[in-house]
């Protein structure tokens, strides 16, 4: 469905940035990743690479002017077009009461999941408005509660909504489409090492608390990173050139939107 498209993948992790480039990669697309952390990105690269198409790593801050656009330098010079921007990067803030939780860790929150997504969006649109290509967003199911000590990470992950909204409205007539994901719980490295942390201090199982939160969902199963990718790639893909300014929900019927 991308085939020899080029994606850019910010905060390229085990979890799901690893899944999208893959899922890229084996839907035919060249695939750019950035992140902080160079060994990681080169470990994915290789991975992008043994699928037959190319990898660029480019070591990023994203909440940096120069370092991004560092990185826009780096994407379009080696591939010489841009079709797809997945913002991917997030940082969760401390889960403490908004009555109580220090102002410049809710700056902090914002800088990574917002401010850095429009930077990146606003750098990269030159070249999207030239493929005709999208962006995507990657938000989080923390929109669709008001669960306590959230309300920070709540906060900028509906500021980035709201951002992905107005920008499909601004950038729609450039021919680029800007959609959002919102994945619940996906079971990767993370939220394993969160379950076993829970679980020792609980005295049960992580099969027990697996077991626990799974019956609460629809489906009866938490995501796996594979499966978030999937709803990414559909709206990279020409299968949504309809489709801007949504929020597509891929929690396995956590909530229903």
């Amino acid at each position: 469905m991308l085939e020899n498209k080029v994606v850019v993948v910010s905060g390229v992790g085990p979890g799901l940035g690893r899944a999208i480039a893959l899922r890229s990669a084996q839907s035919g697309a060249d695939v750019v990743l950035a992140a902080r952390t160079e060994a990681r990105l080169a470990e994915i690269a290789a991975e992008v690479e043994r699928t037959g198409r190319r990898a660029l790593a480019v070591p990023t801050d994203i909440t940096d002017d120069e370092s991004a656009a560092a990185l826009v330098k780096a994407a379009t010079e080696n591939f010489g077009r841009i079709d797809v921007l997945v913002n991917n990067a997030f940082a969760v803030p401390p889960l403490v009461d908004l009555g109580e939780v220090d102002l410049a860790d809710v700056r902090a929150g914002f800088e990574t999941n917002v401010y850095a997504a429009l930077r990146l969006t606003r750098l990269f649109t030159p070249a999207l408005a030239e493929s005709r290509g999208s962006v995507v967003m990657i938000n989080s199911a923390v929109l669709r509660h008001s669960k306590r000590l959230f309300g920070a990470y709540k906060m900028s992950k509906a500021a980035l909504l709201s951002l992905a909204q107005s920008l499909a409205t601004e950038l729609g007539p450039k021919g680029i489409r800007v959609n959002t994901v919102a994945p619940g719980y996906i079971w990767a490295d993370a939220l394993r090492e969160g379950f076993g942390h829970w679980a020792e201090q609980r005295g049960v199982t992580v099969q027990d608390l697996y077991d626990e939160v799974a019956a609460t969902l629809d489906l009866g199963r938490l995501p796996e990173p594979d499966e978030v990718a999937d709803a990414v790639l559909f709206l990279m893909s020409p299968l949504a050139r309809a489709v801007t300014g949504h929020c597509l929900d891929v929690n396995a019927g956590e909530y229903h939107h």
